[in-house]
């Protein structure tokens, strides 16, 4: 024990000393937070041009003229539509828009015909849309003597709740959806990132031959775990120092640059005809609902997924590792039986967070090299307790025997040299007596 707590103190601390992970570290929630500057100056750039519209309404459409915003300034004109266009190069007008005759109140489209001194852009398009349909609707109204109160009562806005479950809204399979969607993407990136991280160690070592001085000393099943370990460490070390500094990088942001989101929303809200009091309920609902997710069940689960899911992966990557020789290129062949399950088990969790409860989320929650990616994803929605403890024996169990496997994979391909490797001579690895 004492020779595998030395390989795990070595490869964590020759790991975290470089400048590299330090860099690393500290630079990707810099990365985040420049991310979130960038997306908050784009969100609150409402463009420079300031356009003067002339609305040509000869049909008597418009009681008034639309309200005015900050790059939009509306005059309703007595003038003739074709006049105004032939004389706007010398006019103060930068669009001219003729407002369509309603010839037949149920008519639903209508073509609007404007002239502009240049092209406009699609935001300034879909707003002056959106306010001469507001107007031909206000018309509609008056001549069909209709109050807007009485089209307001007909909007109905249905959403289910199961019943018989407290605590649950319409928020619940939208929520367990997005953290288990998450989740998954969180295992997939970590498996890949380390896993391939303990496969270059182990090349590493064994190109420069230190490996050989190593082995001399130690078992080679307490040396490939112990990398095993020590990577784990450094990845779990990176993960929980960005878990802190992220939120609070976000916090920063929210102090010191004035983004007026509510602003921003209530903007986009009146461009959608959105009641911004109700989406403001809506909200509080959903972050009640986040609160009330059993996240005292949920992360220590996912923490041991993230566990079982790393040590069966990353043994294999290992053992793939000692198999490689000098040429790269050759031993990449050898990583795709790896790479394959959890392609395969990323694109699963996309179809299970959407059915949670289907046979293909069940069964691929339970195969062991699904389970670290599938299972997470469906944390969220309360599986069953016997899927759970099923799936949680059974990789735990693939996990050892996976460790084993590399292990005895690993003890002869370290020391090999000079030799193509395929799947047969790993294969005969695995029988070979010390």
């Amino acid at each position: 024990m004492n020779k595998l707590w030395l390989i795990i103190k070595r490869e964590y601390l020759t790991r975290v000393k470089k400048r590299s992970f330090i860099l690393a570290t500290i630079l990707t929630p810099f990365a985040f937070v420049l991310f979130f500057i960038v997306v908050g100056f784009i969100f609150s750039y409402e463009g420079d041009d300031k356009l003067k519209v002339a609305l040509v309404d000869e049909h008597g459409i418009l009681d008034r003229k639309p309200a005015n915003e900050d790059n939009l300034f509306f005059v309703i004109k007595d003038d003739g539509y074709d006049q105004l266009v032939s004389g706007m190069d010398s006019s103060e007008f930068d669009v001219v828009i003729k407002v369509p005759e309603v010839k037949i109140l149920s008519a639903k489209t209508f073509e609007i015909e404007y002239h502009a001194k240049k092209q406009l852009g699609l935001d300034i398009e879909m707003n002056l849309e959106s306010k001469i349909s507001s107007k031909i609707r206000d018309y509609k109204m008056r001549e069909m003597k209709l109050e807007k109160s009485q089209l307001d009562n007909l909007k109905s806005s249905v959403s289910l709740t199961r019943g018989g479950v407290e605590g649950e809204s319409k928020f619940t399979t939208a929520i367990g959806a997005g953290i288990g969607g998450v989740m998954g993407f969180i295992m997939y990136m970590t498996i890949f990132i380390y896993g391939m991280m303990v496969m270059r160690s182990v090349m590493e070592e064994k190109t420069s031959r230190i490996v050989e001085v190593m082995i001399s000393s130690v078992k080679p099943f307490q040396l490939m775990l112990g990398k095993i370990i020590g990577v784990g460490g450094v990845g779990l070390t990176q993960i929980l120092i960005w878990s802190i500094l992220i939120p609070i990088g976000y916090l920063l942001v929210g102090l010191f640059f004035d983004f007026d989101l509510e602003q921003m929303n209530s903007a986009a809200a009146a461009g959608s005809n959105v009641d911004v009091a109700g989406m403001e309920d809506e909200i509080m609902i959903f972050m009640n609902e986040v609160r009330n997710m059993n996240w005292w069940s949920i992360l220590p689960l996912f923490l041991f997924y993230f566990l079982g899911g790393y040590f069966l992966y990353s043994s294999m990557f290992a053992a793939v590792g000692s198999a490689m020789g000098d040429d790269l290129g050759e031993g990449q062949a050898l990583t795709i039986p790896i790479t394959i399950p959890v392609i395969l088990a990323l694109y699963i969790m996309m179809v299970v967070v959407t059915a949670p409860q289907s046979n293909l989320a069940i069964w691929s929650s339970i195969f062991p090299l699904f389970s670290p990616i599938v299972m997470p994803a469906r944390l969220a929605f309360s599986p069953p307790i016997w899927q759970i403890l099923v799936s949680m024996a059974v990789l735990a169990a693939t996990s050892i025997f996976f460790v084993w496997v590399s292990a005895r994979i690993y003890r002869v391909g370290i020391l090999m040299y000079g030799k193509k490797v395929g799947f047969k001579e790993i294969g005969k690895w695995l029988f070979h007596k010390e």
